[in-house]
């Protein structure tokens, strides 16, 4: 009895996959066609011949093409799935609920995932900032609903108001009482956490509630905080560094008062294919990981 029930039921799924093909025609010859209802299938079209094709899970089919030439699964969350609701069950490994994804931490609240495959690469927003898993990018710790205040700045609570002169400003700077290199601001008795330059730590000011980033020989302390680390060969390096960055923006600023004249193309390479290249299942360029965040490193070597 149960083998024909089993029987039965491959039959049925069998039927139901054989009649979603005779259901769907192809509008051309040649192109990619979304599903009615399934976000991450769409009906590839070749001779005529509609064949049902499944994107990686986590993935979703992007229809945005008017022309149906482009064969492009992409994350999810990058895809307006509109009335297609359906999806395939999640399939999951450590850190990826779904094979392919942006994913953030289950517990530390600065920490995200970028999974390809069920590979989850590890990634860190910077001091004093938390992922966001709606906008998916790096915020304030203190701007993300799942942060909890022990989080947001390792349990520092800002000076009472009235507790420091009114003549520092609106916000105040407080040393870390472990790191060298980090330090607090206090805006309206909110903490953020902050890092000085590489090279440099944070020195208390002479009035309470200030301070700068020096030279770790300066600071009574923190001396050694970097060990053997050659800070003159850093600083050079960051120097160089800023001044490549400056010749670069001058000479793109020339370039678009100047542009060159384009060059003539081939008569060949303005041919193009009547048959455009399969372009299934490609890895998605997945939106630019948050500009305060960087991939997870000791904080010494950021």
């Amino acid at each position: 009895m149960m083998v024909y029930l089993l029987a039965s039921v491959l039959l049925l799924a069998v039927y139901q996959v054989h009649g979603q093909r005779e259901e769907f025609k192809c509008p051309d010859d040649y192109g990619f066609y979304p599903h009615s209802v399934s976000c991450d299938k769409y009906w590839k079209c070749d001779n005529n011949v509609a064949e049902l094709k499944t994107c990686g899970n986590g993935l979703a089919f992007d229809d945005t093409d008017p022309k149906y030439l482009k064969e492009n699964c992409d994350y999810l969350h990058n895809v307006d799935c509109g009335s297609r609701t359906q999806l395939e069950p999640a399939i999951g490994s450590l850190h990826c609920p779904r094979l392919y994804g942006i994913f953030p931490d289950d517990v530390k609240c600065d920490t995200f995932w970028n999974c390809w495959g069920g590979e989850a690469s590890r990634y860190q927003c910077s001091p004093g900032l938390a992922y966001d898993r709606e906008s998916r990018v790096c915020m304030w710790a203190d701007q993300v609903p799942e942060c909890k205040i022990e989080e947001v700045a390792n349990g520092f609570s800002c000076p009472a108001a009235g507790e420091l002169l009114a003549s520092i400003g609106s916000f105040s700077r407080h040393a870390h009482p472990e790191d060298c290199r980090k330090y607090y601001i206090c805006m309206e008795g909110t903490a953020r956490e902050y890092g000085c330059p590489i090279g440099t730590v944070f020195k208390i000011g002479d009035t309470d509630g200030t301070g700068n980033c020096e030279n770790p020989e300066d600071v009574p302390g923190c001396e050694d905080y970097y060990g053997d680390l050659d800070l003159k060969a850093i600083r050079k390096s960051e120097l160089l560094s800023g001044l490549e960055n400056k010749s670069k923006q001058s000479s793109s600023t020339e370039s678009k008062a100047a542009p060159a004249a384009p060059k003539q193309q081939p008569q060949r390479q303005q041919q193009q294919s009547s048959r455009p290249q399969s372009q299934q299942q490609q890895r998605p360029q997945p939106q630019p990981l948050p500009v305060s965040s960087q991939p997870s490193k000791d904080y010494e070597d950021a």
